[in-house]
């Protein structure tokens, strides 16, 4: 695990975003597994920035966010599936057909989980991997108790995590479940890199850094992985 401390959210988004644009350089069809939350807004902000002023950006990259909420649309204010059209999809020049979002509103959630995974294989598997970290340590929706081995699936959300995305929400009723790719799924990816930026992360951050391996702090998964890179700022200003 690499690590890499910043003085800034700033600086943590910039050097995200020449990793991001990096992965692309290095092979133009790389598959992204993608993030939403505060945290990556400024990479995103950063990668736009500079893929306005470039042709051929995001032209063969293919995505596959990390979760969606159960029971909402996409065209929901608060859908993840919102929040990547607002902050990235229709700023780059990216194929919408590359682009994949879990269906919250599926008829068959536990189908589409599959479906969702078929398509990750087909796809030849995530390249690099972007996350959060959740002040109790979650990736994703993977929250602590689940298993290392777990796949895409259906969750229920904790009230904290529910608490944490309600501004996300006009009535700040946050949909009870969610859809989320799995611990297992994420550690297949070739490249994870972890963004850490907020308050109240320092305790999940020592955590980490601790090197303890337990399912009751899911990041520590990531210490299985051979390849992962942890941005983390000093500074704890994320845009709201």
């Amino acid at each position: 695990m690499k690590w890499e401390t910043f003085d800034s959210y700033g600086s943590l988004s910039a050097r995200a975003a020449e990793l991001t644009l990096g992965a692309i350089h290095e092979d133009s069809r790389v598959v992204f597994g993608l993030p939403t939350g505060r945290t990556p807004l400024g990479m995103y902000a950063r990668v736009v920035e500079i893929c306005s002023r470039k042709y051929h950006c995001f032209r063969e990259v293919t995505t596959f966010n990390l979760d969606e909420y159960a029971g909402i649309a996409c065209n929901h204010p608060g859908s993840y599936c919102t929040y990547m059209h607002e902050h990235l999809f229709d700023h780059v020049d990216i194929d919408r057909s590359r682009t994949h979002i879990p269906d919250g509103r599926a008829a068959d959630l536990e189908a589409e989980c599959a479906r969702y995974e078929r398509s990750i294989r087909q796809a030849g598997g995530l390249g690099v991997t972007f996350l959060g970290l959740g002040r109790n340590g979650h990736i994703g929706f993977n929250e602590p108790g689940t298993s290392f081995e777990s796949r895409t699936r259906v969750v229920s959300l904790t009230e904290s995590t529910r608490r944490a995305n309600a501004a996300l929400f006009a009535d700040g009723e946050v949909p009870a479940k969610a859809i989320t790719m799995g611990i297992g799924t994420i550690l297949e990816s070739r490249a994870i890199v972890l963004l850490v930026s907020g308050e109240g992360k320092e305790a999940a951050v020592e955590r980490l850094r601790s090197q303890e391996i337990n399912e009751q702090f899911p990041a520590s998964a990531l210490h299985l992985h051979p390849d992962v890179t942890v941005l983390s700022s000093r500074a704890g200003h994320v845009p709201r």
